[in-house]
């Protein structure tokens, strides 16, 4: 596999910044802001994983879950937060 030299990279991300379609986006209207906050908004139901008590102590959480009897949801991750490198 080849790579691309890092200058061709930057380069060509630049381009992609600087061409046509970056510079058609104007400001938002006053009047289209309410909707689009509206859409991109989470629902409470998206919301909903806030409620749940998380514990960050591995050891705590199992101990409580086994007290009362119930699972552990494991969420664990490597890496950065939106899987860049």
């Amino acid at each position: 596999m080849t790579r691309l030299p890092l200058s061709l990279l930057a380069c060509g991300l630049a381009a992609l910044a600087c061409g046509p379609a970056a510079r058609a986006a104007g400001p938002i209207a006053d009047g289209d802001f309410a909707r689009l906050r509206a859409l991109i908004k989470p629902s409470p139901r998206e919301e909903a994983w806030a409620q749940v008590p998380w514990r960050n102590d591995l050891w705590q959480a199992r101990k409580e879950a086994a007290a009362r009897g119930k699972p552990i949801l494991l969420w664990e991750m490597d890496g950065h937060p939106l899987g860049c490198t």
